[in-house]
């Protein structure tokens, strides 16, 4: 029973993050391939090939990003997105929604944005407690005037960021939270790395594959259980 259940738990191991990987794959693939339905029916490939290709659509998409993006590049191009944005901004429902969608993808996409380019260390919930987070910018003209104002530990000379604290193992939930720089510490690992240590809740750590100390107190308690 030992050896079975020590074979179970391998095979997960092995079978899981395959299985999840290619699902999230065969998602993401089909998803692009509906592009493909923005073509007149005589023009998509199932037609003109006889078959249906999957990944045409990951090709179609990504040459129309990159001809949107050169597009977007020049002065004329630039010109007709300042005027598509005056346009949309007109309208009052969508107004809302394209402008907080807007500000957003312009910090995570935008190449002078610092949204998630460091990972700091930071004391939460409360002092004492550390986890890491992400640093996404920092508080400008009211917010920070309040900040400073506030009596206690802060003084007008403080510096404040802006901080989104992940939660694990899914990342995409979290806290907004605004920190002062002196009680963020920057991280030598990258974004990616961190994202990774949330994800596996500190058993993957930076460098290396798994921590070893974990690793072998599993593998101990494995081989002494009857």
């Amino acid at each position: 029973m030992t050896a079975l259940r020590k074979w179970l738990f391998a095979g997960l191991l092995v079978l899981v993050p395959l299985i999840v990987t290619l699902w999230v794959l065969d998602w993401v693939v089909g998803t692009l391939d509906q592009t493909l339905n923005i073509l007149p029916t005589s023009w998509r490939p199932d037609a003109w090939l006889g078959v249906h290709v999957p990944g045409l659509g990951v090709l179609f998409a990504l040459v129309i990003v990159l001809s949107i993006g050169a597009l977007a590049s020049n002065i004329i191009g630039n010109k007709l997105v300042h005027w598509w944005h005056a346009l949309l901004h007109r309208i009052p429902v969508v107004r809302s929604i394209y402008s907080g969608v807007k500000q957003v993808s312009d910090t995570l996409f935008s190449e002078k944005g610092n949204a998630f380019r460091k990972a700091l260390l930071v004391q939460w919930p409360h002092e004492g407690m550390w986890t890491i987070a992400f640093l996404t910018g920092s508080p400008q003209g009211d917010l920070l005037d309040q900040l400073q104002a506030r009596p206690g530990s802060a003084t007008p000379e403080d510096e404040f960021l802006s901080v989104y604290v992940p939660t694990t193992p899914n990342p995409t939930g979290g806290y907004f939270v605004l920190l002062r720089a002196r009680d963020c510490v920057e991280l030598a690992m990258s974004v990616d790395e961190a994202l990774t240590y949330i994800v596996s809740m500190g058993v993957i750590v930076p460098g290396g594959s798994r921590n070893p100390k974990i690793q072998l107190a599993a593998d101990s308690a494995t081989e002494t259980q009857p």
